[in-house]
């Protein structure tokens, strides 16, 4: 098993759909959750290819509220973080970007 931080991190790049929800746990941690949609052409195979995404986002701790205070549904944003799988409320895998810097992009 590698245990290197760097051997998971993702940068993307993209529009926030909906406005974030911020909630607290009751342990008093912050959180904030949105999804986003990521849109380019990517080369592939010496051909160009339309890739599309929509990735959910998670925001942790004291951070989460400094890094999500200005996002609006439609803003431009790029978010660096890692992946992590998690499971919908019916137990579907879902894979999602743990967010550690967030970018707003004019």
């Amino acid at each position: 098993m590698i245990n290197s931080a760097t051997e998971n991190c993702l940068v993307l790049v993209g529009e926030v759909v909906k406005p974030p929800k911020h909630s607290t746990s009751p342990a008093g941690i912050h959180h904030c959750q949105f999804s986003m949609d990521h849109k380019s052409m990517q080369m592939e195979a010496g051909m160009s290819r339309q890739a599309f995404v929509r990735i959910q986002v998670v925001a942790t701790g004291e951070l989460s509220q400094h890094l999500t205070r200005d996002l609006t549904a439609g803003c431009n944003i790029k978010v660096t973080g890692f992946i992590n799988r998690h499971e919908s409320r019916n137990g579907n895998p879902l894979l999602v970007l743990h967010a550690q810097q967030i970018e707003m992009i004019n």
